[in-house]
C-alpha cells in the first residue's frame, strides 16, 4: 500500500507527529487528491486538544485544495488533473437532509476509523472529519470536492473549504440577510472576517465587528466592517447599538466561547436573529431568558458550515474572488511546511493570525 507523510495526533493536547502512514487507493465513488495547501482551522485545534473527544490516533485537517491524481469507479464530474477544493462536507445525496437541500446535515454516518488511512504498521488511523488533510494526499468521497479554475492559487482555494464558506454562508444562507439590514459579528478571526465580507456583499447597512483585540478590529474594517467595538469595554452592546442607532437584525457569533453566546442576545433588535457559528467545547452551556425571545419575536439559528451547498456556493465564491469582490489572498497570514505544523498551530492559537496555511507542494 502506498505511503504518504502526515501529521498524526496520538494523544490529545500533545504535538502532532510527522510520520509515514498508509493511504489506500480510491474505491467506488471516491477521489484521490494530491494536496498543495491546507489551512489550519480552530476546529482542528479543538479536536487535537480533546475539546470534542473523538478517536485516536487521528489525522486532522479539513480545509484543503490540490489536484486529482486518481478516481474510483463511478466518478463523473472530476477527472485526473483537475484542480479541486476538498471539504469535510460528505453527503450521501439520499437521506432526508440531503433530499431537502441540506447536505451539511447529511444523516448517513461515516466511520473515520474504517477510512482509507492506516498507520505504517497497519494499525487503525482515524480519518478525522472524513478528510484527514494534514497530509500529502487524501482519499475522500466525491461529494466532498468541487472543481477550481486551473490557474487559481491553491493556497487561496483551500480557504474556500471551510472558513470562507462558513462565514459568508452564515450570512447569506443562515441569516438570509437582506440589503439594508444591520449586522453585528462577534469575533474578527478567520471565520468572523468572512462573515463581515459576506455581510458587505449582501448589502448590509451597518456591520459592527466586536473583538477583544484592537488590531483585529482594524482588520475587520479592511474586510468591510463599518464600525468596531472592543469586547473588553463595559457593556459593549451599548456601543454597537449606538453605532447602528438600534439593535442588529442579525448577530453572528463566530467564536467558540460560551460567554459570547451569553451576551449575543443583548445586541439584537426585535425580530432579530442570533446566528450560532462558533462551537464551544462539549459541555459548555449558555443561559437565556426565554420570555425575552418570545416577547420580541427573536430567534436563535444554528449554522453548520454556513449551510452551504458546495457545488452551488463555492463556484459563486470563486467567481466573486476573480472579480475582486471576495478577499481570499488577504486572509493568509503566513505559509508553513508540513514539518512546521506544530509551530503553525501555536501561532494560530495566539489569536492574531487570519489563516495559517500549510504548503505541501
Amino acid at each position: 500500500m502506498p505511503t504518504i507523510k502526515a501529521a498524526v495526533c496520538h494523544a490529545f493536547g500533545q504535538p502532532l507527529s510527522i510520520e509515514n502512514v498508509n493511504l489506500r487507493a480510491p474505491e467506488m465513488g471516491e477521489v484521490e487528491v494530491t494536496l498543495e495547501a491546507v489551512a489550519i482551522c480552530h476546529s482542528d485545534i479543538s479536536f487535537a486538544e480533546g475539546a470534542w473527544g473523538g478517536s485516536l490516533p487521528a489525522v486532522y485537517g479539513h480545509e484543503a485544495a490540490g489536484h486529482v491524481t486518481a478516481v474510483g469507479a463511478g466518478i463523473t464530474g472530476v477527472a485526473e488533473g483537475d484542480a479541486v477544493v476538498v471539504t469535510l462536507i460528505r453527503a450521501c445525496g439520499e437521506c432526508p437532509s440531503c433530499g431537502s437541500g441540506r447536505p451539511t446535515g447529511c444523516e448517513t454516518p461515516y466511520d473515520g476509523d474504517q477510512g482509507p488511512l492506516t498507520l505504517a504498521d497497519g494499525g487503525k488511523l482515524h480519518q478525522a472529519m472524513a478528510c484527514g488533510a494534514f497530509a500529502e494526499k487524501v482519499v475522500v468521497h466525491h461529494s466532498q470536492v468541487v472543481k477550481a479554475p486551473a490557474d487559481m492559487a491553491m493556497d487561496a482555494a483551500s480557504l474556500l473549504a471551510c472558513g470562507v464558506v462558513t462565514g459568508v454562508g452564515a450570512v447569506v444562507n443562515a441569516a438570509k440577510l437582506r440589503a439594508g439590514q444591520d449586522v453585528v459579528v462577534i469575533g474578527a478571526g478567520g471565520v468572523g472576517l468572512n462573515a463581515i465580507q459576506g455581510a458587505r456583499i449582501a448589502g448590509a447597512r451597518r456591520i459592527v465587528a466586536v473583538d477583544m483585540n484592537a488590531d483585529k478590529l482594524e482588520d475587520a474594517k479592511a474586510f468591510g466592517a463599518t464600525d468596531g467595538v472592543l469586547a473588553t469595554q463595559d457593556k459593549p452592546w451599548r456601543a454597537a447599538k449606538a453605532a447602528m442607532g438600534r439593535g442588529a437584525d442579525a448577530v453572528l457569533v463566530t467564536v467558540g466561547a460560551a460567554q459570547a453566546y451569553d451576551q449575543a442576545p443583548r445586541y439584537i433588535a426585535g425580530g432579530g436573529k442570533v446566528i450560532m457559528v462558533g462551537m464551544p467545547a462539549s459541555g459548555a452551556a449558555s443561559t437565556y431568558e426565554a420570555a425575552n425571545f418570545a416577547a420580541a419575536g427573536q430567534s436563535m439559528v444554528g449554522s453548520k458550515m454556513g449551510d452551504v451547498v458546495i457545488k452551488r456556493d463555492i463556484p459563486w465564491m470563486i467567481d466573486m474572488y476573480q472579480q475582486g469582490r471576495l478577499k481570499l489572498d488577504e486572509l493568509i497570514s503566513n505559509r508553513w511546511t508540513l514539518d512546521q505544523i506544530n509551530e503553525a498551530i501555536a501561532d494560530t492559537k495566539q489569536g492574531t493570525a487570519r489563516r495559517n496555511v500549510i504548503i505541501l507542494k
